[in-house]
């Protein structure tokens, strides 16, 4: 069994069905598809697996000629994708005569001296590949329809049969981080910054990052996964087609989190969308970081920060527990502290409480501060367990727990973080009636 898990490219040009057919050898949805062109910008990397053997998948961008630097920026991408793997698919498109951005492509892969195969994608049915391709220089090529799951299974025995075994190892104790934000407020420049390398596409212009983009790194024998989100603009002002599927894709991320970084941009504070991500972060009960970005961009004196730190805690008095942290991508301040604060969430998240000081904790609480109720409707509060789960949660067992004021379980959350601070993690009391 190979320690190195290979690496497998896809690439071509723009619209030939890359993602969708990333999609179908993945077997879920994990890149966004659409019929627009240049859909998929950065270069997304997933974890794939046929008859035991484990490799990375890797989507790239549609090469096509570079406009700009941005569009420079995405060809060296794919450029560094397909060098760096051990075997590259490119993939055409049935319907559609061999192009020149098909050359380039057949030219990129098969000048990296690794295994090549061509999928002619978008292929109705199962049929030798027409002679036109063979004038690619590939010689394996396979007929291919990602929508329609035809050729899937035999496209991933000639991948796999060119592999070495290997398995992909993961920490049991993984932890999931998601960068969260409005576009542009600097998410893929921490990300990059975070990551030690160019992953994630930076650019000044908004909502570059429209998928979900994953690396795993290890900070203290600890795995950590980070995940560049989307944008995520107000309802209104979400475009329809692939933007609206990329905000939906950061939403899900949350679920899919243990830990979020909720970025705000230095130079735009007091945005209320900030206070509603934030709020997402909360409710889904998922670990908080607020980070002020771009701190290397605005001009400041000694009281700066002081001032904003207070009025940052004046606008998110519904999360006093999540710490605040100012961060520039430029200089690298605060990046390795980020990693530090992820370490001490994780381990309030995975907290155990004994059940004896727990209910110590209660009595003590309830003596100090005695719930109010309504005449013969007094809330008693017996004893209290931790619920096991991804959070602390804990189940408060009592009589009439229904007529508990909202202000009063606010004061039982406060009264706990005076004891456990538990800091960057949200509390659940669920209140239940003893019989």
């Amino acid at each position: 069994m190979s320690n190195k898990v290979p690496i497998v490219a896809i690439v071509g040009r723009a619209n030939v069905g890359k993602s969708s057919l990333f999609n179908a050898i993945l077997g879920r949805r994990e890149a966004i598809i659409a019929r627009e062109a240049g859909t998929t910008r950065d270069s997304l990397t997933a974890k794939a697996s046929w008859e035991n053997k484990d490799f990375w998948l890797v989507d790239t961008a549609g090469l096509k000629p570079p406009q700009d630097s941005f569009e420079l920026t995405i060809q060296e991408q794919i450029t560094e994708a397909a060098t760096s793997a051990d075997l590259i698919l490119v993939v055409t498109e049935a319907d559609v005569p061999v192009t020149e951005e098909d050359r380039r492509a057949a030219t990129l892969a098969l000048k990296s001296r690794q295994p090549v195969l061509l999928a002619v994608n978008k292929s109705d049915k199962r049929k030798p590949a027409a002679d036109e391709w063979l004038r690619l220089g590939i010689k394996q090529i396979l007929a291919t329809s990602a929508t329609q799951k035809i050729g899937i299974s035999d496209l991933l025995d000639a991948i796999t049969v060119q592999l070495p075994p290997a398995r992909i190892k993961t920490d049991a104790n993984l932890v999931r981080v998601s960068l969260l934000g409005r576009p542009n407020v600097g998410k893929s420049s921490l990300f990059n910054s975070l990551a030690k390398k160019q992953q994630a596409l930076v650019s000044a212009r908004a909502g570059t990052t429209r998928d979900v983009n994953r690396l795993s790194v290890r900070y203290e024998s600890q795995q950590i996964e980070l995940a560049d989100t989307a944008g995520i603009r107000r309802s209104g002002k979400i475009e329809p087609g692939v933007e609206r599927f990329s905000v939906l894709r950061s939403l899900a991320a949350i679920e899919q989190s243990d830990i979020c970084l909720v970025l705000m941009d230095a130079g735009e504070l007091n945005v209320q969308l900030d206070q509603k991500i934030a709020g997402l972060v909360s409710e889904a009960g998922k670990g908080l970081v607020l980070v002020v970005s771009k701190w290397d961009s605005i001009e400041k004196d000694a009281f700066s920060r002081d001032k904003i730190a207070a009025q940052i805690a004046a606008n998110f008095v519904f999360v006093p527990w999540a710490p605040l942290i100012f961060t520039s991508a430029v200089t690298g301040q605060n990046v390795t502290k980020i990693y530090d604060l992820i370490l001490d969430i994780s381990k309030s998240r995975s907290a155990s409480f004994k059940t004896p000081e727990l209910n110590r904790w209660l009595k003590q609480a309830v003596s100090e501060h005695p719930p109010a109720g309504l005449k013969n409707r007094s809330p008693k509060l017996n004893y209290i367990v931790q619920e096991e789960n991804d959070f602390p949660n804990f189940k408060v067992f009592g009589a009439h727990t229904g007529f508990l004021h909202w202000s009063y379980k606010r004061y039982l959350e406060r009264k706990f973080r005076q004891t456990w601070p538990l800091e960057g993690t949200p509390l659940k009391f669920w209140f239940i009636e003893k019989h």
